[in-house]
């Protein structure tokens, strides 16, 4: 479970701000350096729970197919939220669930997950967007870095995580963009790099010299012949 930045009575008191008025979710998110959505979650959490969902841990160990698709249907016939799902059945993140719908409406195939298991191996990967990856690192970074925590939360692997974090620290959000298949133009690459492209386009040029030039000899060999 990924550690938590505030205390239990803390969000507690946040929440009451909010059931008694002091409040609206966007007044006590600004005021209080927290996400709108994640007031959102906490009071839906407090009213399915009470003050024993700050205490306790409500969160699935495990995501069978059935419990996806039972809390997806629940959402698409309106019958609760993301966010009231989420905290009705302890899914680790809206951002989870939201996944499992866009999955199914895609027809893709809902598996079983346990994060157990899955945080630590490298089929557990999935493709994520450069926002998803910043929510990530935000999360890791506020949990005191729990890596593996923030893989369960997110259904990645805890490589990945590790891995954006580093870059993270390194350069910034610029560094999540992933660049796979991206091919740099000589104007964005170093000095080096524009040497060696050049002697490799160099070489290509010799090579079809060479070609063109042994081409010309079997031609002038056919026509004497």
């Amino acid at each position: 479970m990924a550690k938590r930045k505030h205390s239990a009575e803390w969000m507690i008191d946040r929440v009451k701000e909010y059931l008694n008025g002091s409040g609206s979710y966007e007044s006590i998110a600004r005021d209080n350096g927290i996400g709108y959505t994640t007031i959102r979650r906490w009071v839906a959490a407090y009213r399915y729970h009470g003050e024993a969902a700050f205490f306790e841990r409500y969160g699935n160990n495990q995501y069978t197919h059935e419990f996806k698709i039972s809390c997806i249907e629940m959402v698409i016939s309106g019958k609760l939220s993301v966010e009231e799902c989420t905290a009705r059945f302890g899914i680790s993140h809206a951002s989870v669930l939201r996944r499992w719908i866009s999955e199914y409406n895609a027809n893709r195939e809902l598996k079983d997950y346990d994060p157990k298991r899955e945080v630590y191996m490298a089929e557990a990967r999935r493709k994520t967007t450069i926002e998803e990856r910043k929510e990530i690192v935000k999360y890791c970074i506020d949990h005191d870095r729990d890596y593996k925590g923030t893989a369960a939360t997110y259904d990645v692997s805890y490589t990945q995580v590790y891995s954006w974090v580093r870059k993270f620290d390194a350069n910034g959000e610029e560094a999540l963009i992933d660049k796979r298949g991206h091919h740099k133009t000589d104007d964005e690459v170093d000095e080096l790099e524009r040497l060696r492209r050049e002697n490799l386009r160099l070489k290509r040029q010799l090579q079809e010299r060479d070609m063109t030039v042994e081409l010309l000899k079997k031609v002038r060999e056919l026509e004497g012949m």
